[in-house]
């Protein structure tokens, strides 16, 4: 495999088990009784727009394809897989068997499907796929007389792909991939932790062509963006993989990344949680009860990992986590009246003062108290941020880097929780030439 194609694996690995189980690790904790929320598509029996639940994801990106290109699609969803305790006479919901623990619980079964499919074939009319994967039961024994049963649910789909050629002299295609789940499933009284069993979870797409290149819908070239601001994504985002330009790899995922996601050199291993900071989940392991630690690792083998990895962490490969610490230089050097309690270090750079200091953008001095208006450059940064073109914000701060690289802290004025915000130091943060002052 490229090294394009282990980045797209190892980030699609992060979504595939995003929120699969949260810290602490054990099934008694409320957060992990509401299982799996990105990328769930359930059957159709199940799927309903006024629970927000449904059977289908849409996706559509540009391509470049060239002469003879083929298009190679990788659909990876989770399966869920009940994993039942029996002690021998009954199912119980925990058990102990030959001095280990076992607790009922839903584990998942990765499942990956290749479609390989000309571009040509593509262009002429949409292509139908049908997939299907089995379930099935089959019991572990695990001593004293007891067993570990485990049972999944057959599961179908169908993915359906095409290619619509781009009007004007460019050139280019519009790629339209729908995934739809139709396992069949019926129940007198479905609820949602039954229905998961029948679902398609986490479910992304890799898409890699062996010619040509997908362009990025973040940052398309000038021609390209009036049939980016076209395109139709329903429940994934596709971003390149390798690139921030163009790139022969796309991930289209469940959830808004930016083009050319990575997962950090420092993480040691997975913790269901990309939102959160290694270290603080690390350390927040460490401080567990003997009790807590015992019962996290009876409920999934995946969590006794998590917990046996931070037990027998060395100290220098927790320092990794901690990251560098920078500090704050000066703007413009302006002199600043000394604060009485303030937020940042005046020991480090004593001519910094980010409540006064000031920038100046589009000829206007912005600063601290100033009214701007939020125009997010999407290339490279929080793919998020796209939700915030055109919001009004105040400035808060005006901050430097040590790489000399200026940044304004702002709170949105429509956030009815600005000014919350703005009282614990919680900023969004942008470049000059992301902002146009009011």
């Amino acid at each position: 495999m490229t090294a394009v194609g282990d980045q797209a694996r190892a980030v699609g690995d992060a979504v595939l088990y995003e929120g699969y189980l949260l810290y602490p690790y054990r099934a008694s904790a409320g957060k992990n009784r509401v299982r799996w929320q990105w990328g769930v598509l359930m059957p159709p029996s199940y799927a309903d727009d006024a629970r927000g639940e449904y059977a289908t994801s849409h996706t559509e990106c540009l391509l470049e394809p060239r002469s003879h290109t083929v298009l190679h699609i990788k659909l990876r969803f989770l399966q869920a897989q009940q994993r039942l305790a029996h002690d021998g006479e009954e199912f119980v919901p925990a058990m102990t068997a030959a001095g280990t623990e076992y607790t009922t619980w839903d584990e998942a079964v990765e499942r990956e499907i290749d479609f390989v499919l000309p571009a040509a074939e593509l262009l002429a009319q949409p292509v139908e796929t049908p997939f299907a994967v089995p379930g099935g039961e089959e019991p572990e024994d695990v001593g004293d007389g007891c067993s570990l049963v485990r049972r999944s649910q057959e599961l179908s789909g169908v993915l359906t792909a095409r290619l619509d050629s781009l009007d004007g002299p460019f050139g280019g295609a519009r790629l339209r991939l729908d995934l739809r789940n139709t396992s069949p499933w019926t129940a007198a009284d479905p609820t949602r932790e039954t229905a998961l069993r029948h679902a398609l979870l986490a479910a992304h797409l890799i898409l890699s062509v062996d010619s040509g290149h997908f362009l990025s819908m973040l940052d398309p070239p000038e021609w390209a963006k009036p049939a980016v601001e076209s395109c139709v994504n329903e429940r994934v985002w596709p971003v390149l993989i390798g690139s921030t330009t163009q790139s022969p790899v796309m991930l289209a995922s469940p959830i808004i990344l930016y083009d050319d996601p990575a997962i950090a050199a420092e993480s040691a291993g997975e913790l269901f949680d990309g939102t959160e900071i290694d270290e603080i989940l690390t350390l927040r392991t460490m401080t567990l009860t003997d009790e807590e630690k015992r019962e996290a690792r009876a409920t999934d083998p995946r969590a006794a990992s998590i917990v046996d990895r931070v037990d027998e962490m060395p100290q220098e490969l927790l320092d990794r986590l901690h990251g560098t610490v920078r500090y704050l230089r000066s703007v413009t050097g302006e002199p600043r009246p000394d604060p009485v309690v303030p937020w940042w270090d005046p020991g480090a750079d004593a001519s910094v003062s980010p409540e006064t200091d000031s920038v100046v953008v589009a000829g206007a001095r912005v600063a601290a108290g100033s009214r701007v208006r939020l125009r997010p450059n999407l290339h490279g940064t929080d793919a998020q941020d796209m939700f915030l073109t055109g919001l009004a914000a105040t400035v808060r701060a005006v901050l430097s880097d040590v790489d000399g690289s200026t940044h304004v802290a702002v709170t949105v004025d429509s956030d009815p929780a600005a000014e919350l915000q703005n009282a614990h130091g919680r900023f969004r943060y942008f470049s000059p030439d992301e902002l146009e002052p009011l």
